[in-house]
C-alpha cells in the first residue's frame, strides 16, 4: 500500500482564518491516522500580497493546535525546500519541457492587448477564452516573458473523494499562465509540480478550486504525472446558511479567538466537526479520538454552517473536561495573560483557588476579569444594586442593615471551612426566617457586587474571613449612614 502523504500549503498573505485551519486539520488527521507524512509548504509566489510575519503566524497557529508537520519549515525533510520562491528552478524546468513538447509557449502579449481581446468577446457575447486569441508565432522564451499552457480542450472526467464522479466540457479549459513575468509560477502550475515532487497522495482544498480542476487535469496529462486523490472541502457557511463565511459575518481570525481565550482543544474539535462526523452523536473529541475516527468518506459534500454559540458552548465543555480530567494546575497554565491586573499581586495558589470555584461558568478566558475581579480588589459599594435586586427590593434599608449585622456576628464566630460556613449560613436562614434567595443574595452582593458569583460558601471561603467580614460590615455601614 502506498504511504499516504498530505500537505497544507497556505499563502503568507495575512491572518489565518477558520477555513484555512480546517484545510490543515483534515490532511493532518488523514496522515496521522495512517502513519503517513504531513507536509507544510509555504506558497509564497504571489509577492504582491506577501505579508511580513504571516509565515510565522501560520506555523505558530499549527503548533498551538497540535498539528505537527513531519516535513517543512523548521523541520526539513527529503522534499525541500518548502518555500515556493526557493523552488523556482524546478518550475522553469517543467515549463521548458512543455515548450519543447509543443504544450506551452512564451507569450509576450501585453496586458492592454489581452484586455482588448476580453472586451471584443464581451461585445460578441461569447465567453472569453485566451486560447481563441493564441498568437500564431511565439518567441523563444527568456526570463521576463510569461509562459502559457497550450490547452487541448476535451471532455474531462474525474473522481473527487468528497464530491464523487465529476465531468467538465472543453469550454472551461484555457491557455492558463504557468510562469509569470517575474519568473515565478502561478498557483495553477506550481502546486502540481510540488505535489508531484513531494509525493503527495491526497490533495485537499476548498470547493472553490473545482472550476479550475479541468485545467489541472490537462496539466497532469501533458506532464505525464499521476494525479493524486482530489478531496474538495465544502465551504464553511455564514450563520444564515446562504453564503460562504466572511469577516462581515462576524467570523474572527484564529488569532482573535485565541486571544479571547478559546482553547486549542476546542478549536481543533469544533473545526474538525464542521463538515465531518463519525456517524455518532458524539460532539467532544480529543485530538487522539479525531485521529482514530477520521475518514474521508465521512466528510459531508454540502456546506457546514458556522455557529459561534456552539463554539463557545464547546469551549465551556473543554474547560470543564480539562479541570475534571487533568486538574486545576493544567487549566491554570492555559489562563496566563487573561487574569485581571490586580491578580498579579496574589500568589498562584490563590488564583488557582479562585479558578477552581468559577471554572464551570467560564465560556472563554476573556471572561476571567469580569468574573473574578472582586477576588483581587474590594468592589465599590453600590447600595442601589441591593435595593433594586428582585429578591431584595421588598426589604427596607433598616432590615438590610439588620440582616447584614446578624450575618457579620454569626460569621465572626465561624470556623472558616466550606462546611462550617455552610452550616452557619443554614443556621442564619432559620434564625432570620428568610428564604435562601433573599439572605444569600444579600450576602453575595455585599461581598462581591458582581452579577455572578459561585456557591456562597465557596466564595466566602476563598475570599477569606477577614475580607468577607470587612465587606459585609462596610455595606452594613453604608446603609446605616444612609439612614442617618
Amino acid at each position: 500500500m502506498t504511504k499516504i502523504v498530505t500537505r497544507f500549503a497556505p499563502s503568507p498573505t495575512g491572518y489565518i482564518h477558520i477555513g484555512n485551519v480546517r484545510s490543515a486539520i483534515y490532511p493532518y488527521l488523514l496522515a496521522a491516522k495512517n502513519n503517513g507524512t504531513f507536509i507544510l509548504r509555504i506558497e509564497d509566489t504571489d509577492q504582491n500580497r506577501y505579508v511580513e510575519g504571516a509565515t510565522e503566524l501560520i506555523m505558530d497557529t499549527l503548533k498551538w493546535l497540535g498539528l505537527d508537520w513531519n516535513e517543512g519549515p523548521e523541520k526539513g525533510g527529503d522534499h525541500g525546500p518548502y518555500f515556493q520562491t526557493e523552488r523556482k528552478t524546478s518550475y522553469i524546468e517543467y515549463a521548458k519541457k512543455l515548450i519543447a513538447e509543443g504544450r506551452a509557449y512564451a507569450d509576450p502579449t501585453d496586458s492592454e492587448t489581452i484586455e482588448k481581446y476580453r472586451k471584443e468577446d464581451e461585445a460578441k457575447k461569447v465567453p472569453y477564452l485566451y486560447r481563441n486569441h493564441r498568437p500564431t508565432e511565439t518567441p523563444e522564451w527568456q526570463e521576463g516573458i510569461p509562459i502559457r499552457f497550450k490547452a487541448d480542450p476535451k471532455p474531462r472526467d474525474w473522481h473527487d473523494e468528497v464530491m464523487g464522479d465529476l465531468h467538465a466540457g472543453p469550454e472551461v479549459q484555457d491557455d492558463i499562465i504557468l510562469i509569470k513575468k517575474d519568473g515565478l509560477p502561478t498557483y495553477n502550475f506550481a502546486h502540481i509540480i510540488d505535489d508531484h515532487l513531494m509525493g503527495c497522495t491526497h490533495v485537499m482544498r476548498g470547493v472553490e478550486y473545482l472550476p479550475s480542476t479541468p485545467n489541472y487535469l490537462a496539466l497532469y496529462e501533458a506532464l505525464d504525472i499521476e494525479m493524486p486523490k482530489l478531496v474538495s472541502l465544502p465551504h464553511i457557511l455564514a450563520p444564515s446558511g446562504n453564503k460562504k463565511l466572511g469577516k462581515r459575518d462576524g467570523a474572527k481570525s484564529v488569532t482573535e479567538y485565541r486571544k479571547d481565550g478559546i482553547l486549542a482543544e476546542t478549536m481543533l474539535n469544533y473545526l474538525a466537526c464542521l463538515g465531518w462526523n463519525d456517524g455518532t452523536e458524539q460532539e467532544i473529541y480529543s485530538k487522539q479520538e479525531l485521529i482514530s475516527k477520521f475518514s474521508l468518506d465521512r466528510i459531508q459534500n454540502s456546506g457546514a454552517r458556522y455557529d459561534e454559540t456552539k463554539l463557545l458552548w464547546m469551549n465551556g465543555q473543554w474547560i470543564r473536561k480539562i479541570f475534571t480530567e487533568q486538574g486545576v494546575d493544567t487549566l491554570y497554565n492555559k489562563t496566563a495573560g487573561f487574569w485581571p491586573t490586580e491578580a498579579e499581586n496574589y500568589p498562584e495558589s490563590y488564583r488557582k483557588e479562585v479558578l477552581s470555584i468559577i471554572y464551570d461558568r467560564l465560556k472563554e478566558f476573556s471572561e476571567l476579569p469580569s468574573m473574578t475581579s472582586y477576588f483581587f480588589k474590594d468592589p465599590a459599594i453600590n447600595t442601589e444594586m441591593l435595593t433594586s435586586n428582585k429578591f431584595l427590593k421588598n426589604l427596607s434599608e433598616q432590615e438590610i442593615a439588620r440582616l447584614l449585622n446578624t450575618t457579620f456576628t454569626a460569621l465572626q464566630n465561624t470556623e472558616w471551612t466550606e462546611e462550617k460556613i455552610q452550616e452557619t449560613l443554614n443556621d442564619l436562614l432559620a434564625k432570620t426566617e428568610k428564604k435562601p434567595a433573599e439572605l444569600f443574595s444579600l450576602i453575595r452582593i455585599a461581598v462581591s457586587y458582581a452579577p455572578f458569583s459561585p456557591a456562597l460558601n465557596l466564595t466566602l471561603k476563598v475570599l477569606g474571613k477577614d475580607v468577607s467580614l470587612a465587606r459585609i460590615n462596610a455595606t452594613k455601614n453604608a446603609f446605616l449612614n444612609d439612614l442617618q
